[in-house]
């Protein structure tokens, strides 16, 4: 479990490098960075970064697209639950 936004971030990295273009991972974890202090300011104070089930929702959504991680992550901020039943109809499209 990470401790810090820097560890956070290191464990993200992989993560975000399957999913997004070289060129934009940086941005991308500057972009979950950021989230994690929306979703603490907003969730707070014990909850100090996005919920892995809730980033799992958000990762899904954005297609690996920098632009559309944007939306997602401001949407999931506001209402999870929204991000959550999109992801949920996403998935159901695979099975």
């Amino acid at each position: 479990m990470a401790i810090g936004s820097d560890q956070r971030r290191q464990e993200r990295r992989p993560r975000i490098m399957r999913h997004f273009d070289p060129r934009e991972v940086e941005a991308a974890l500057d972009l979950l960075a950021l989230t994690d202090m929306a979703w603490h300011d907003c969730y707070g104070p014990h909850e100090l970064e996005i919920p892995a089930d809730v980033l799992d929702d958000v990762l899904l959504l954005a297609h690996g697209n920098l632009s559309h991680l944007i939306r997602v992550a401001r949407e999931a901020v506001a209402d999870f639950r929204d991000v959550r039943m999109a992801a949920d109809e996403e998935r159901a499209k695979k099975t």
